[in-house]
């Protein structure tokens, strides 16, 4: 019986990592070619958060947020990059434009791991706590 191939914790993460970075690159290729693909810039958002390239992310964030300004979605994932800079009081803005335009789960909020910085911050927990509450409503 042949064995299955065992690969070292650390050696499968940069393996993983390799893998994304090929993907950013294509799709960075599909999007210089076909700039308007908005599922494609989407992709690539969370690609380059996911690979921590957290600046380039927010670029992307900030193209799809003038491409569709009333997603909340797209907002929400403004809040995120934003958070991830450093950048609490924007993020909380966009967080709150995204929940006027319709995101409303609370329980996501609380537990993304991006919004980390925010935890702490009244406003968030005020977002937060209405959200609750319109869902009881």
């Amino acid at each position: 019986m042949i064995q299955p191939l065992t690969i070292d914790e650390s050696l499968g993460a940069e393996f993983h990592s390799l893998g994304l970075e090929f993907l950013v690159d294509f799709l960075q290729g599909v999007v210089s070619r076909h700039p308007d693909n908005l599922a494609t810039l989407s992709e690539l958002a969370q690609l380059l958060t996911e690979l921590g390239r957290h600046e380039e992310g927010l670029v992307v964030d900030e193209r799809l947020v003038r491409a569709l300004p009333e997603s909340s979605i797209v907002r929400y994932n403004l809040a995120c990059s934003l958070a991830l800079m450093g950048r609490p009081l924007e993020a909380l803005d966009a967080l709150e434009r995204a929940t006027s335009l319709g995101y409303d789960d609370p329980e996501h909020l609380v537990a993304d791991e991006d919004l980390v910085c925010l935890r702490k911050e009244l406003r968030f927990q005020r977002l937060v706590k209405r959200l609750i509450e319109q869902q009881a409503g």
